[in-house]
């Protein structure tokens, strides 16, 4: 059951039998991807005690302060999975979230209805291909990082592949459709690149997002594709080719490209460069 701080970090001490047993610093790289939750920390509302000193998977109630100034309790973990489907600076607090979204209110007298929901349909623009097949998709979203954009192009600069192909076909579902759609695709190498960053307000790839990206990769595994995501704002590393970058220098467009070759073999990647 999660205790108070100040309990936590005495049943601490005693069980460490020292005075501080988390030094300053210790969780610094875990918290690292979440910008906004460190924005939100206040060590005077919680007994002095830093972000830092707090492992991410403690069961403790820490407070927390938004930027509009609303205080709330959460653990780590439910504070880190907060953000949803929402991308609104409002996700990580709990009261700015009802406000932006409030609740819809039953009339009195009403009673919640039994019937079950039907099942959720299927997009039905996606084609009938193989899986694993790559195809131009009218659903997949338009690209919206600059640095993606960039990135894309160093890379067909350098490597002699096929264009225009935004998604890939897989055997189950993935929300509505049977369908995902990579940043970047490779289809002679059936490799798909993705640049993964937390974002203006850090909601992008961390708590259920995350989540939805594991199971994207494995989407793609299992449609005989290898994933590389490329992963800065010190986002913890994925998958076994991921990479973890601050910008897409040369430097980083090189290691890329030996990423590639650790997984076809540098014989078949280097017969794309031009």
């Amino acid at each position: 059951m999660a205790e108070r701080v100040e309990s936590w970090w005495a049943r601490r001490q005693f069980s460490r039998g020292v005075e501080v047993p988390y030094p300053v610093g210790t969780y610094r790289e875990a918290w690292a991807p979440f910008p906004m939750l460190i924005r939100q920390y206040h060590p005077e509302l919680n007994a002095g005690i830093t972000l830092t000193q707090v492992p991410p998977a403690a069961d403790v109630l820490l407070l927390w302060q938004c930027e509009a100034g609303h205080q709330f309790v959460a653990t780590p973990a439910e504070q880190r999975a907060r953000p949803g489907r929402e991308r609104r600076r409002s996700a990580w607090c709990p009261e700015c979230a009802t406000l932006a979204k409030p609740p819809r209110v039953r009339p009195a007298g009403a009673t919640p209805s039994t019937r079950p929901r039907p099942p959720q349909a299927l997009c039905p623009k996606t084609p009938p291909l193989p899986v694993g097949e790559p195809f131009q998709s009218e659903c997949a979203p338009k690209p919206a990082s600059a640095v993606e954009a960039k990135l894309r192009e160093d890379l067909f600069a350098r490597l002699g592949v096929t264009r225009g192909f935004n998604a890939v076909r897989v055997g189950r579902p993935f929300f509505d459709h049977v369908e995902v759609w990579p940043d970047i695709l490779l289809p002679e190498l059936r490799i798909a690149v993705e640049y993964d960053s937390t974002g203006r307000f850090g909601l992008e790839h961390v708590g259920k997002r995350e989540e939805s990206d594991r199971r994207k990769d494995r989407l793609l595994r299992a449609a005989h594709w290898e994933v590389v995501r490329i992963r800065t704002g010190k986002l913890p590393l994925l998958g076994p080719y991921d990479l973890q970058l601050s910008s897409v220098s040369r430097r980083g467009l090189e290691r890329l490209l030996d990423a590639f070759r650790d997984i076809r073999g540098p014989l078949f990647v280097d017969a794309y460069l031009q």
